[in-house]
């Protein structure tokens, strides 16, 4: 077994992820082309990364389990964001506008689309920081991995005008219980998923690679192209927490 392996998994994973990482770092690229270009970069980048999660789902689960989470989790994903949007709860208030397209009752189809693409990194950190760990520690551990990458998202997408806050916020103009809603349902998703619909262990490497290198090219986009320090500061901080201990643990496994 080698540190490769172990990190990029089969070919068909492979071959997911060497698409993808090209298409990550040419977000800012295409951002950089106006507002046509961030909702094609944003969106290309979505699709690529949820390939990527099938591909290392299908290496691991039943047919069955892998229809259930690639549907339970946009599904849930979209249903917060409608009732989110409309309500406050559990996210506080906030609206999205009419830049990413197509839409389903106000909420763009990207974004469900964008809780498939990380929650399962975020199972994957969890499984490996917590190996003997039931389903709801895990759960947990994975709710606070998929809020830790908010604090880039958020921040980041509502400069972009994908999305308008209609209350004070604390953190980037962005309150503070919107971090506290994403990690609440990001758990809430998890455990119905990794207790019941597919407790097998999944491929953890390209998950965990995924999550690093997220962690990685969102820090340095934060920091160095867009220069806005403390949501990047902010977001290395938190995905660091797990991301790094993650793959050292990882890595550690190879002999």
């Amino acid at each position: 077994m080698t540190v490769a392996s172990v990190l990029v998994g089969p070919p068909a994973v492979a071959v997911a992820l060497a698409v993808w990482v090209p298409v990550m770092i040419s977000v800012p690229i295409l951002a950089a082309r106006g507002a046509t270009g961030r909702v094609v970069g944003i969106s290309v980048g979505v699709v690529a990364q949820v390939a990527v999660v099938i591909a290392v789902l299908a290496s691991s689960w039943s047919v069955g389990a892998v229809a259930a989470a690639v549907i339970l989790v946009p599904v849930l994903g979209w249903t917060a964001e409608f009732v989110g949007s409309r309500t406050g709860i559990p996210f506080g208030h906030y609206h999205y506008t009419r830049a990413l397209q197509p839409q389903v009752h106000r909420v763009p189809i990207v974004i469900p689309l964008a809780w498939l693409m990380m929650l399962p990194p975020s199972w994957a950190v969890a499984q490996v920081l917590l190996p003997e760990a039931g389903w709801l520690p895990r759960a947990l551990v994975a709710g606070f991995a998929f809020m830790a990458w908010d604090i880039y998202l958020d921040p980041h997408l509502t400069r972009w005008g994908f999305w308008i806050w209609d209350q004070d916020g604390q953190f980037e103009g962005i309150p503070l219980v919107n971090f506290l809603g994403w990690f609440v349902w990001a758990a809430a998703i998890s455990a119905p998923v990794l207790g019941w619909l597919a407790p097998t262990p999944v491929l953890a490497g390209p998950l965990v690679v995924v999550y690093a290198v997220t962690w990685l090219l969102q820090g340095g986009g934060h920091l160095v192209f867009w220069r806005w320090p403390r949501s990047g500061v902010a977001g290395l901080v938190a995905m660091g927490l797990v991301a790094l201990p993650a793959l050292l643990r990882l890595v550690g496994t190879v002999r």
